[in-house]
């Protein structure tokens, strides 16, 4: 940034934004004043002020700017003021573009008579409270006119920072993830986001309030959001949202989701259990609802290798366990819940899919453990993973079958093999193999060569979305049994699975794909 003070001269201390020109033109500056206090504006915003030739600063139809008001001890008689005065404030208009047109139209008058006193050597800057690009109306001014001027952008405390300072709350801290939101969202969209991240803070509330209050209760959060109105500013008010009327919201207002870090969890007579599908590779693949049960969670059970896949958090109790002891593991989350726990049962791909769903509701489903909630949530499946990277192998009927013997005998196993492949349905084959099991892929593959070509296509993946990642196309009399293992998933062909080679060369890919029309349809 230019450490002057509105002269125009590069001290060399920092660099410009715009372009350079050997005529002398003035300076733009965004200034950002924080978020209300004029005591809480930068020793530079002043600098910038006191120097400056033109004050800009935008207001509505009645002509008050709070930005302006902020600013006021610090602007001179001779200032030239420019008020840039929005053209409305609600989204009607008869304005042939809409809202959005009459909007653009007024960003690009305003720009224009910023750039006449620029071209005759006037500083010029731009009133901004908060932070000029965040969520600031000089953006637009910026957009227009940094790449022809001197530009410096003086950066002002946000609306965040004011409303976090005046809850005396920490917002974040540690690995934890904040998101910050707009209220014009739709709901929906604002449901997932806030179920989904750590802490929150929604701006623009006044009309969107009650979306967002109904977000809010949707995602699980409302008990823990807090309110805040003009920070740092006269009428300021904190309170716990919930108990905000709607009405009495007005748009200098923020919900806000402070750090769970230390946050008191609530006591409970009766927890809950949820399944949590973490898809096949981790953080990538989860859901919101997912990745905002997993956070939300007093304890973690599961397969240590799917558990390692979620983040630490502090608080949360993790309960590791082999991957062959599926009901001890639902039984002992159903006992954690009965004594008040919520807990995530974590379980790769999608739970329901020869996965822990099964396992905990068979256990859920005992006399003893009726009453403790259980909730599934879904993930990304090996199989629609698998298929995505391939191209659309399963753009047909499918079917899926799991060729571990260990819960089924291998005739059951035979037996729908053959059903499926007269069906000509394609197949997603689970649990082909192990190092204990090493015979059923072959006798797979032998069975179904007597219903499919041999140069049926075969999608072979392994670890997909993992750091191993490997994915194969080979026709079914090349399977080879030695290259598959617990970690890969097999995609058989139907009789009408294409393999399509895409493009020439180093370039070129290879794609599997079902048609979904059938030749007889």
């Amino acid at each position: 940034m230019d450490s002057g003070t509105g002269t125009g001269t590069d001290s060399g201390t920092g660099s410009d934004t715009g372009a350079s020109t050997d005529t002398a033109t003035g300076r733009l500056y965004g200034v950002g004043l924080g978020p209300g206090d004029p005591s809480l504006m930068t020793v530079r915003a002043v600098e910038v002020i006191a120097a400056a030739d033109v004050v800009a600063y935008h207001s509505a139809r009645h002509g008050r700017s709070i930005a302006r008001s902020i600013a006021a001890r610090h602007l001179r008689e001779d200032h030239i003021e420019e008020r840039l005065v929005y053209p409305l404030t609600v989204e009607t208009t008869d304005h042939p573009g809409g809202y959005r047109g009459a909007m653009d139209e007024f960003y690009e008058e305003a720009a224009a008579r910023l750039a006449a006193h620029l071209d005759a050597g006037r500083d010029v800057a731009v009133l901004a409270e908060g932070d000029p690009l965040f969520y600031g109306s000089y953006q637009h001014m910026h957009k227009r006119l940094a790449h022809r001027y001197p530009t410096e952008v003086v950066p002002g405390v946000t609306s965040v920072s004011a409303a976090a300072a005046r809850l005396g709350t920490p917002l974040v801290e540690a690995e934890e993830v904040l998101t910050i939101l707009p209220g014009t969202l739709p709901e929906e969209e604002l449901t997932a986001r806030l179920a989904a991240t750590d802490s929150a803070v929604v701006m623009k509330l006044g009309r969107t309030f009650g979306k967002v209050r109904r977000a809010l209760d949707a995602s699980g959060r409302l008990a823990e959001a807090r309110y805040v109105e003009r920070a740092t500013m006269a009428g300021e008010r904190t309170a716990e949202l919930a108990e905000v009327a709607e009405d009495s919201v007005p748009y200098f207002s923020v919900a806000v989701l402070p750090s769970r870090i230390d946050a008191e969890r609530p006591a409970r007579e009766r927890g809950e259990v949820v399944v949590v599908g973490t898809g096949p590779a981790g953080p990538r693949w989860l859901t919101p609802e997912s990745r905002g049960a997993l956070a939300d969670a007093d304890d973690l059970v599961g397969y240590t290798t799917y558990l390692a896949r979620v983040p630490h958090r502090p608080g949360q109790v993790r309960h590791g366990s082999d991957n062959r002891v599926e009901s001890e593991r639902a039984e002992f989350a159903l006992q954690l819940a009965a004594r008040g726990r919520k807990v995530a049962v974590v379980s790769g791909g999608d739970p329901g899919v020869f996965a822990m769903a099964t396992a905990v509701l068979e256990v859920a489903c005992e006399d003893a453990y009726r009453d403790v909630p259980v909730r599934v949530l879904p993930g990304v499946t090996a199989a629609n993973a698998a298929a995505a990277r391939a191209g659309a192998p399963l753009g047909h009927d499918y079917a899926t079958v799991s060729l571990s013997d260990r819960l089924k005998p291998w005739e059951v196993i035979a037996e729908r093999l053959h059903a499926a492949a007269r069906a000509d349905l394609v197949l997603a084959l689970y649990n082909p193999g192990s190092r204990a099991r090493t015979w059923q892929v072959g006798k797979a593959r032998e069975l179904l060569l007597e219903h499919r070509a041999p140069d049926t296509p075969v999608v072979v993946a392994r670890d997909v979305g993992g750091e191993g990642e490997r994915v194969r196309i080979v026709s079914l009399a090349d399977l080879d049994p030695a290259e598959v293992d617990m970690r890969t998933l097999l995609l058989v062909g139907s009789s009408q699975t294409r393999r399509v080679r895409r493009g020439d060369g180093a370039g070129g890919e290879t794609v599997v794909w079902t048609p979904r029309r059938y030749p007889e349809a």
